[in-house]
């Protein structure tokens, strides 16, 4: 079907006429998946709402769930969870501060995962206070040496790029000395370790660098300006852990179900466990349907704080609930705790045990939910915030451990 000018005239019937033909040109069961997202993204569906010819047609973001559905229907290639971080973190952030030259060279592959990204802002001495951070990046002429370390990586090592946040002013207040920067995760002076996990995986990875150079076209937006575009890449982080709408009664809550329905004669106690928490999965997917409604482009509000909290203390919650339902099998892991450095990040997997030992750090990736509570709390709730007596002063200046 070719889209007219008529056609074009509602943004709906022009997304559809548009996936239509991509469907038609490019067959999900005979293309490679590469292949299909390129063309996806060559289309304007990528990202509906980023500006043409950047993977979007600068249509309202509402459209994207209309055309994920129609996607999912038609069993088009879905790499995300291979490249979450660049979905969810570095795809908006280089959209909303990079400039044109960077939009072209990094948004197409990155949704083609041709290129894997991954986020480099917590420290051994910063991770809820990020703006503390110390690793530094020293101008050298048209370059900028960086030198400390970071920790928690999601797959650093499957990453070609990473975010980078860096102090370049020491002597400014730790919120107005950083700048942010694209790195390259294969360059010299840059080395990625492994952190294994209680699942026995090594999801996270530590990164340390030593004189690793950067050229200053690999800055995004102004020198100082990191903080700033540090808040664009947390806000989307929030909305990307807690911020899906899957179906009803999928995902955890439907494991539960599943667990639950296998033994006859369960107590009351557990079906009354089991309905609280269906009704809370309910709740949360409900309530993330309408921030996404009410969701424009650009940079989301505390909408996906809210999301990222109730998402966190949900899956701990339920997770819970599916191994307290095995009874003493679920005390007993099958995969042994295997070493190994996944592809792909995330609690879900085929075992809800496994599940179970995941979900603990979603409570403290992406911001704990000791910090979530504070942002609700100071930024929706309009409470009086914390004493900051580190506010104004140069960072050089404040004590450190």
């Amino acid at each position: 079907m070719a889209v007219t000018e008529d056609v074009a005239v509602d943004p709906e019937q022009r997304v559809t006429a548009l996936l239509e033909q991509l469907l038609a040109d490019h067959p999900p069961a005979s293309t490679p998946p590469a292949d299909f997202l390129g063309a996806r993204f060559d289309a304007g569906l990528a990202w509906v709402w980023f500006a043409e010819g950047e993977g979007g047609l600068g249509l309202p973001q509402e459209l994207q769930g209309h055309l994920e559905r129609r996607l999912r229907q038609a069993g088009a290639p879905d790499e995300s969870n291979r490249n979450v971080i660049g979905y969810g973190m570095a795809a908006p952030t280089v959209a909303a501060h990079g400039t044109d030259a960077q939009r072209r060279r990094w948004l197409r592959p990155l949704f083609t995962c041709e290129e894997i990204w991954c986020q480099l802002f917590s420290e051994p001495g910063s991770g809820s206070d990020v703006a503390g951070l110390a690793t530094r990046a020293e101008r050298d002429g048209d370059e900028w040496v960086v030198n400390g370390q970071k920790v928690w990586t999601t797959l650093a090592h499957t990453a070609r790029w990473g975010l980078l946040l860096a102090r370049t002013d020491p002597d400014a207040p730790k919120h107005r000395g950083m700048t942010y920067f694209v790195v390259d995760m294969h360059a010299p002076g840059v080395e990625v370790r492994p952190l294994r996990q209680m699942t026995g995986e090594a999801e996270f990875n530590e990164v340390f660098f030593t004189d690793a150079r950067l050229a200053d076209d690999q800055r995004l937006d102004e020198v100082g300006a990191g903080w700033r575009v540090a808040t664009t890449t947390l806000m989307n982080e929030r909305v990307a852990i807690g911020g899906g709408v899957p179906s009803r009664a999928t995902g955890p809550i439907a494991r539960a179900l599943d667990i639950y329905r296998a033994t006859p004669g369960r107590s009351p106690v557990e079906r009354e466990r089991l309905m609280r928490a269906w009704v809370a999965a309910e709740v949360q997917r409900l309530t993330n349907m309408r921030a996404r409604q009410l969701r424009r482009a650009g940079t989301p509000g505390p909408e996906g704080s809210v999301a990222k909290l109730a998402g966190a203390e949900l899956n701990k919650a339920v997770s819970e609930l599916c191994v307290d339902l095995m009874g003493m099998e679920g005390t007993l892991f099958p995969s042994g705790y295997e070493m190994r450095r996944p592809d792909t990040a995330g609690v879900m997997s085929g075992d809800v045990r496994h599940t179970f030992l995941r979900a603990r750090a979603n409570s403290i990736e992406g911001g704990t939910s000791e910090i979530m509570r504070n942002i609700l709390g100071e930024r929706v709730l309009g409470l009086p915030g914390e004493p900051r007596s580190d506010k104004d002063l140069p960072w050089s200046a404040v004590p450190r451990s």
